[in-house]
């Protein structure tokens, strides 16, 4: 009997599935979510950055500044909660960029081209997982604030807003760190960079003080910060339950960093998925 040979199939006839559609790539993208989140369940130090970091710059900038700039500890609750939610979950979505380049160079991803999924969703899958993150950092935030005695003036309808417009925006700039874990040769190297660019946008602008008590020469980058406009917008929805202007432009500013940055991340993924 003569043996009839079977044809080996090319890895990238295997991934003709990626191009079936919307359909399979969400489901893809939710797979690799769930992935991402059992990878905290199994490993609970990942979480260290949004449980622990809230709670202690929370008690030390209260204690630190509160009496110093609103003359006591309960009149600065309503400025230090906003200002450490936006600088603690923003500084979360470094997170992204770290674990993407991690993942890459450990060759998971090589692993993941032999699988007939869309070779978007371990990218799409791992910034979905990360918004558990800013969930729980916002949580945390708003959980420490009250303990000490802060009630937000804009009631719980404020306190959802503002939470969902910090992990919105926050979940637009983990493209641009996500961009840099893809482009970058080492972890080590999208950390650096990342917290090169978030130091001065948080800690320059006003998120712990009020611009007005800064040098004339530094105003100008604080009044500009889109830190600063998100961090009044998200002081206007807590505090007063209000709309503000800043809150449209802290959502444009999203919205531009994610058509920006999201085709140039794909882009650079594809081309090494």
């Amino acid at each position: 009997m003569t043996a009839i040979a079977t044809p080996i199939v090319p890895v990238a006839d295997r991934h003709l599935s990626n191009r079936a559609g919307l359909g399979l790539t969400v489901r893809n993208t939710l797979t690799m979510a769930w992935r991402g989140i059992l990878k905290i369940r199994r490993t609970p130090e990942q979480l260290i950055d949004v449980t622990v970091q809230p709670i202690i710059f929370t008690l030390m900038f209260t204690y630190i500044f509160g009496g110093a700039i609103a003359g006591d500890v309960q009149s600065y609750l309503p400025i230090i909660i906003p200002g450490i939610l936006v600088q603690t979950v923003i500084t979360t979505s470094v997170v992204t960029g770290v674990q993407l380049r991690e993942d890459m160079d450990k060759g998971v991803f090589d692993r993941f081209r032999s699988l007939p999924i869309a070779r978007i969703a371990p990218l799409s899958g791992a910034l979905l997982a990360d918004t558990l993150r800013y969930t729980i950092a916002t949580t945390l935030t708003f959980t420490m604030g009250y303990i000490m005695g802060f009630r937000p003036g804009g009631g719980l309808g404020g306190v959802i807003a503002a939470g969902l417009l910090v992990i919105a925006c926050s979940w637009a700039m983990s493209w641009i760190f996500a961009f840099f874990g893809v482009i970058a040769r080492t972890a080590s190297s999208v950390q650096g960079i990342s917290m090169l660019i978030l130091f001065p946008l948080t800690f320059l602008s006003n998120a712990f003080v009020p611009a007005d008590t800064m040098p004339d020469w530094l105003q100008w980058f604080v009044d500009i910060n889109p830190v600063s406009h998100l961090v009044t917008a998200v002081r206007g929805l807590v505090n007063e339950g209000a709309v503000t202007t800043d809150v449209f432009t802290a959502l444009l500013g999203a919205a531009v960093i994610v058509a920006v940055f999201a085709p140039l991340t794909v882009r650079a993924y594809m081309r090494k998925a």
